[in-house]
């Protein structure tokens, strides 16, 4: 087979010098070699795009998915790199021996884990670099109070150590330790600012929300930025500020324009999902969200939570168990209008949240294709992409294909130059940049996964290539492609 392959006659999109023209694009040794309008390579395996457009792979900052199967579906959304950077894995050498080992169809990195590294030094938790142990952590208080001295300078070190080890950054669960000390947060954002490293935030609570709230949530984030040089990003800024959306993001935006470095991520979603025992789930606290138990549903049963009594029992007996919960109703006019509002922020970009894949179908066979009728997630770990396609480009008009691009591949990618250089050749694509591309048609493409059917795959997605390699060819899924490589980061 030839190892090159001549995209010909798409309508090819480079946020990265602002190309939005017929082009061919030549992909060589899974890299790109040449786009030009017209380019003859006698050699080259040729792949006929007319009708469809063409541009770098979406780069998902934000996805918990650690499987296949989940790689898979996100595959289908667009994406060609998913990296788990707000939670992040510890250690970080066994999170991508592990994924190497099993193979990956898409690209794959993780953050170091400030609440593992938290449980190790506070509680004795060794970690196991897992997501089950991540959101086995998340009910437990043991790790959620403030540190002593010595345990701050313990776990310091050990995020230092895993930033060594290639880590893309901090990813920081502060909303699961709401009431620890905000000078431990002011340490993160130090020791990252020295290393060159973002730090990926789940924010505490918002003050409108929570008015005993050491500090507002948010404004955390850009007091810590501007105090420290550090870069910061927010995490799904849509789901922490709900219906306080527009002063989040002015905020946001006054912190930028005075300097700070914050970037910030959304999902068109107006549900999250998270484990029960998640501390801003407890029964008493669900006034701050607004919410009541009948708002949380069991992802794997499909149980709808009918009571407080019932709550308290999961809290108590399963506290890892996945719920997805609804703050924001996305059939409401007002609440579609706040999702967009977090879209359609300069410069944020789309992350999904992606969750894992639950199905007994899949422990026993990790590698089937199509996915089992009872697999359970939440329908952005399928569709967030598309989603936002659908919405922003195709019927609203708010974002042209070369903002979606920049959104969706580019800037997410330019989060990463500091800490990983070899970043600088994804979200584009310029001479050598790697041959991580989606071809979509644009009269089709969308979402199809729903809150009951949630791993439908995306439509609209006919070709997607992974340095260089077809993952999806004429919308079909390739399931002996494995062609993933690590992202992972390098210190000053």
């Amino acid at each position: 087979m030839s190892s090159s392959l001549l995209i010909r006659g798409g309508r090819v999109i480079d946020p990265g010098d602002g190309t939005d023209a017929v082009r061919d694009v030549l992909v060589r040794d899974g890299s790109i070699a040449e786009v030009s309008a017209a380019i003859d390579a006698a050699d080259a395996e040729v792949l006929d795009a007319a009708g469809l457009v063409v541009g770098p792979g979406f780069v998902d900052l934000h996805s918990h998915v650690h499987s296949i199967a989940g790689q898979r579906l996100q595959a289908f959304d667009g994406v060609t790199t998913a990296l788990d950077l707000e939670a992040g894995l510890m250690p970080i050498g066994l999170a991508y021996s592990a994924a190497a080992a099993e193979g990956r169809p898409l690209n794959y990195g993780f953050s170091a884990s400030w609440a593992a590294a938290r449980a190790q030094v506070l509680i004795g938790v060794q970690p196991d670099a897992t997501i089950d142990g991540t959101l086995g952590l998340l009910g437990d208080v043991g790790w959620q109070r403030s540190s002593t001295a010595a345990e701050l300078t313990g776990w310091l070190a050990l995020l230092e150590r895993e930033i060594a080890d290639g880590a893309l950054g901090v990813g920081v669960l502060l909303g699961y330790a709401p009431q620890t000390d905000p000078a431990e947060y002011l340490a993160v954002a130090r020791l990252a600012a020295a290393a060159g490293a973002p730090t990926f935030t789940h924010v505490r609570e918002l003050v409108e929300a929570d008015p005993g709230t050491p500090v507002d949530g948010s404004d955390e984030v850009l007091r810590a930025a501007a105090e420290t040089g550090a870069a910061m990003h927010h995490c799904h800024v849509n789901s922490t500020s709900r219906r306080h959306i527009d002063r989040v993001l002015s905020a946001i935006e006054r912190s930028r324009l005075a300097g700070a470095r914050v970037t910030v991520e959304t999902y068109p979603y107006g549900a999250g999902s998270t484990a029960v025992g998640a501390a801003f789930l407890a029964p008493e606290r669900l006034t701050h969200w607004g919410i009541e138990p009948s708002s949380m549903v069991v992802v794997e049963s499909g149980e709808r939570i009918g009571s407080v009594d019932r709550l308290r029992q999961l809290r108590s007996d399963r506290p890892a168990t996945e719920v997805l919960v609804e703050f924001l109703d996305e059939n409401n006019p007002v609440d579609a209008a706040l999702l967009q509002s977090s879209l359609a922020f300069p410069d944020a970009v789309v992350a999904s949240d992606a969750m894992p894949v639950l199905s007994p179908g899949l422990v026993a066979d990790p590698r089937r294709w199509p996915l089992p009728a009872d697999g359970a997630t939440h329908p952005r770990t399928a569709g967030t992409f598309c989603r936002s396609l659908r919405t922003m480009v195709r019927d609203s008009n708010q974002w042209s294909w070369l903002e979606a691009f920049r959104r969706c591949s580019y800037l997410p990618s330019r989060v990463l130059d500091e800490i990983a250089p070899t970043a600088k050749a994804k979200g584009h694509l310029g001479i050598g940049a790697d041959a991580d591309l989606v071809l979509l048609d644009p009269d089709v493409v969308g979402d199809r996964a729903t809150y009951t059917a949630p791993t439908r795959p995306s439509d609209g997605i006919r070709h997607l290539l992974v340095n260089g390699t077809s993952v999806i060819a004429d919308g079909q899924l390739l399931v002996d492609a494995y062609p993933g490589r690590p992202l992972r980061g390098e210190p000053r």
